[in-house]
């Protein structure tokens, strides 16, 4: 296990890179119970869509938030991705379904642009390919280096106020009003004040800096719940198993469910699915980029002296890595999940003392014995999910940090990508217009020259997009 995993070498141990394991496994558990949430408004949790795995899972079927294939296939495609990361890349990254590019494809691909669940897997499917071709050609660091950072700090932003705009409907703390778009939801109402109680916890736990406190506060608010409803017959719309293990739902509901002929139907738009590939292409990307580069950075596992010569800006061990991420993508959709992408919250598991993939490898066990508990996750109700979106969302608004507002030309494209995400409930339209308006700006301040061609290609793309919609 020395010899494999290079311990010595990276000053680890065995004991540390468990620890780490454990730690980074703690910290991103909340995507078991978050992901199929989100994914069931997309219809992939409806009524009926899971057959005999509902039974054997002991859930009540009158429960239309049941939890079956999506649950499995979000631990399966984590616990391969980990793997992949672990063994062959040799880093202490873990994957799973990425936040943000599950809410675009629910909200966006499926509720927006009409495409069916099995469309968007097929689109995601894609994508995956596309970032194992553009990574091993070295093209996306090409993208990459195109596309300005303050562009690249506003998506990750964007994201964050989408996913907190998602969580607090999600927890009736915003309603639809007809008069003001939107409105505070009634505080007397039961739903409304678990989710508040859910978003104080996880707020004590996380100033407090408790280790997984996004997944306790999520546990806590869940048993709070069931007390509440059991103890006092208050109506939480909580369903109850039969039992808290069992064997793990069918993968078959999801499973090679992939619509291409849907996806690339002239009749619907072969531009409009382009234009969802790339987004979700780009998403995953920054997102990967950002916390590799984030976090390598502290540890100095990406340097060049620590990895063979000659390599230039991307080092062996990052090629690898971002080899073992983008391949995640193509087998999660394959599964029956969103983009699969590397966690941010690896950086707790690294802070740990994490080095080596050992760590990785040890957060794939942990997942994997995670999928035995499918009827637990079940009893989760929305408001407890909620204040795990809102928390999400404020560790990814940290990003707007690195913008200079001061500077009208890269204030105001990366303004319009933060607010037209969460306004127009919907990723892509952000991009595209913080594309789009930072190239314009250029261009008519005469610093046409400064625009990467890349950009003009993606801003042409999406002016293109708009136009077919009109």
């Amino acid at each position: 296990m020395n010899d494999f995993f290079k311990l010595k070498e990276n000053n680890t141990n065995f004991k540390t890179e468990v620890i780490a394991g454990i730690t980074t496994f703690i910290t991103m558990a909340y995507i078991i119970f978050v992901n199929p949430m989100i994914l069931s408004a997309a219809g992939m949790n409806e009524k009926g869509l899971f057959g005999d795995a509902v039974a054997a899972a002991g859930l009540n079927t009158a429960n239309d938030k049941i939890i079956g294939a999506v649950f499995a296939a979000t631990i399966i495609s984590a616990i391969i991705g980990t793997l992949i990361m672990g063994l062959v890349a040799n880093v202490p990254f873990a994957q799973a379904a990425g936040m943000g590019m599950n809410a675009f494809f629910t909200y966006y691909v499926v509720l927006t642009a009409k495409y069916s669940w099995q469309a968007a897997l097929a689109a995601v499917f894609v994508c995956g390919l596309i970032n194992i071709f553009i990574t091993v050609t070295r093209i996306r660091l090409a993208i990459v280096n195109a596309i300005p950072d303050s562009l690249k700090s506003a998506i990750g932003a964007g994201i964050g106020l989408f996913i907190s705009l998602i969580g607090l409907k999600e927890g009736g703390l915003i309603v639809s009003s007809p008069d003001t778009l939107l409105a505070f939801g009634s505080v007397t109402d039961p739903k409304t004040l678990l989710a508040i109680f859910g978003l104080i916890v996880t707020v004590v736990l996380m100033v407090k800096k408790v280790k997984g406190s996004i997944l306790l506060g999520i546990i806590l608010t869940t048993i709070a719940g069931i007390i509440a409803q059991t103890a006092f017959n208050v109506n939480l719309n909580i369903f109850l198993p039969t039992s808290f293990v069992s064997a793990p739902p069918s993968l078959a509901p999801t499973f090679l469910k992939l619509n291409f002929s849907e996806l690339f139907n002239a009749g619907t738009g072969i531009l409009t699915a382009l234009t969802i590939i790339l987004s979700f292409s780009l998403v995953d990307t920054f997102d990967t980029i950002g916390t590799f580069i984030g976090t390598g950075e502290k540890t100095g596992m990406f340097d060049e002296k620590n990895d063979k010569p000659g390599k230039g800006m991307f080092p062996r061990k990052l090629d690898k890595a971002l080899f073992a991420d983008a391949t995640a993508t193509s087998v999660g959709a394959l599964l029956g999940t969103s983009n699969v992408t590397t966690y941010v919250e690896s950086a707790a598991g690294i802070s740990e003392g994490g080095r080596t993939g050992l760590t990785s490898v040890v957060t794939a066990i942990c997942f994997l014995l995670a999928l035995f508990i499918s009827p637990i996750v079940g009893v989760v109700p929305s408001q407890a999910t909620a204040p795990a979106l809102i928390i999400v969302g404020v560790l990814m608004i940290g990003a707007v940090t690195k913008i200079n507002f001061d500077d009208f030309e890269e204030g105001l494209p990366a303004f319009l990508t933060l607010a037209i995400m969460p306004f127009t409930y919907s990723i892509a339209n952000g991009i595209a217009a913080g594309f789009i308006f930072y190239t314009l700006v250029k261009v008519f301040t005469g610093k046409a020259n400064k625009v990467h061609p890349i950009m003009y290609i993606f801003t042409l793309l999406f002016i293109i997009k708009f136009i077919m919609q009109v």
